[in-house]
């Protein structure tokens, strides 16, 4: 059975940190792009960065910057640091494993990142 399991979220101070982790549970994680995604209250889940199998990385404007993924293959796990944390990354976020090959995609159940004073 196939799982991501992402870690909890926090209530997290302006200007405040906080890294995120996505373990996945059933899949190779070495061969899918691993994405985080974001949804606020009242609008779509947007992408917000991604790493291919490849290490290739890209990142939405509204983060760069501040955002870093990574992946450690050998832990089946990705990771999202955030840093100077703005209220408008308040969202739930969520981790996405997706692979062409594979032809496969999964989603993790979402894990709320509150940034206020």
């Amino acid at each position: 059975q196939v799982q991501l399991v992402e870690s909890v979220g926090a209530l997290v101070q302006p200007g405040g940190s906080l890294g995120l982790f996505c373990a996945t549970y059933g899949i190779a994680c070495s061969r899918y792009t691993i994405c985080w995604y974001r949804q606020s209250l009242g609008k779509e889940r947007a992408l917000v960065a991604y790493i291919t199998s490849g290490d290739s990385i890209s990142y939405a404007d509204s983060v760069k910057g501040r955002f870093t993924i990574s992946r450690d293959n050998a832990k089946n796990t990705a990771y999202l640091q955030m840093n100077n944390l703005k209220p408008e990354d308040t969202a739930v976020y969520y981790c996405y494993a997706g692979s062409v090959t594979e032809r496969t995609s999964f989603f993790g159940q979402g894990t709320q990142v509150t940034v206020a004073s």
